[in-house]
């Protein structure tokens, strides 16, 4: 790990230190005597975190030494300029996303690939994982759906969208046979996100399955029905590139229908011990449902969540999972990180919420993995 205060970390204490503690207007693009963007007196920035597009923002400035509209930031979404040092990256890649502007454009999957997000040990980054790589394929040109299982629904939560009791839910969608088109809100933060959001009263719900006939084949049979999943030939250009299911922390009837629906299985991991000791019981679980409901099933990507790379525990956990699972594990691993647990507080994810920190560009990079390495079913 390279010292923080070492050369080049933009902490001095020599004589030129005054110079570099000047204020913003001596940077290059700030005429004397203008206020800086963001400081009292300059109304071109919005203090709210849902700035317009145009808006002017102080990361852009620092950027490129001088005040840039989205407009002309879009024209350079293309690609980063090579001679942007990694904070300064770190702040184009905020103002792009708070501007509403992909980073990067990838090829887009030749039909739609369903995710189930799931593991039956609670606090291993589940949720947080599912929204965070959802929010994050949508910055690489992806389409995708996020379907909440979990009754507590904390991934509704983090995507800002309604489910409060009451609100049409996956509840709606599993007892009463509702379309996935009529009950999914588009995410405010994010464009080409879409959410079937989860209230209390799917608590009720896998009770009130029992007596239903295949009771296992209902969220599957909903995806089946929806007009934007599908292959690039039956659909078009609109149908939704990824869906994540996001499960709740047990192995109960909501999670077995996700795993029937599902073609891909996404597993997050967390590297401790005891993330590793009921993970038999999943994949006992997922070979069950292999056998005798969804032979099409597959653990797909596994992805290793709170890493702490300062610690042998973390370090040996995560050799265990690689020698295990080999390329099914994503070379990125997320760290742990004080940000990714705040952004659910003030109803975004890491990716809105703070672009340019080390969980969001970790899963933004996980994001890439997944997308550029295809589909291993």
């Amino acid at each position: 790990m390279s010292d923080s205060w070492g050369p080049g970390s933009g902490f001095s204490t020599g004589p030129e230190a005054g110079a570099e503690r000047e204020s913003p207007q001596n940077l290059p693009g700030y005429p004397q005597g203008t206020p800086a963007p963001g400081s009292p007196g300059d109304d071109s920035v919005s203090r709210e975190t849902g700035a317009r597009a145009d808006d002017v923002s102080r990361e852009t400035a620092v950027v490129t030494g001088g005040p840039v509209t989205a407009a002309q930031l879009a024209e350079r979404a293309a690609g980063f300029d090579d001679d942007l040092t990694p904070l300064a990256r770190a702040a184009q890649a905020t103002v792009m996303v708070r501007a509403g502007i992909p980073q990067e454009e990838l090829d887009r999957p030749a039909e739609t690939r369903v995710f189930v997000v799931a593991n039956q040990k609670g606090g291993v980054g589940k949720t947080t994982s599912t929204v965070n790589l959802a929010a994050a394929l949508t910055q690489l040109g992806q389409r995708v759906l996020v379907i909440d299982l979990d009754p507590q629904g904390n991934a509704s939560t983090a995507l800002n969208i309604e489910h409060r009791q009451g609100t049409p839910s996956s509840y709606e969608l599993l007892v009463d046979g509702t379309a996935i088109a009529d009950l999914a809100q588009a995410c405010p933060d994010a464009a080409g996100l879409w959410v079937v959001p989860a209230t209390i009263d799917l608590a009720g719900a896998e009770i009130e399955l029992v007596s239903v006939v295949a009771r296992e084949q209902r969220l599957k049979k909903a995806l089946d029905a929806h007009p934007r999943i599908g292959t690039a030939a039956a659909v078009g250009p609109d149908r939704f590139d990824y869906v994540f299911i996001d499960c709740p922390p047990s192995l109960g009837l909501l999670t077995l229908n996700a795993l029937v629906a599902g073609a891909e299985m996404l597993i997050p991991i967390q590297a401790e011990y005891y993330a590793l000791e009921g993970l038999g019981q999943l994949l006992a679980t997922v070979d069950m449902v292999r056998a005798h409901l969804n032979p099409e099933l597959a653990v797909s990507t596994i992805v290793l969540t709170m890493f702490d790379a300062r610690t042998r525990l973390a370090a040996g956990v995560a050799h265990e999972v690689r020698e295990h699972f080999g390329d099914q594990v994503l070379k990125t691993a997320i760290p742990r990180s004080v940000r990714v647990s705040e952004a659910p507080s003030y109803g975004q994810t890491v990716m809105t919420y703070d672009p340019g920190s080390p969980g969001a560009l970790s899963y933004l990079e996980a994001a890439r993995e997944i997308v550029t390495r295809g589909s291993m079913t």
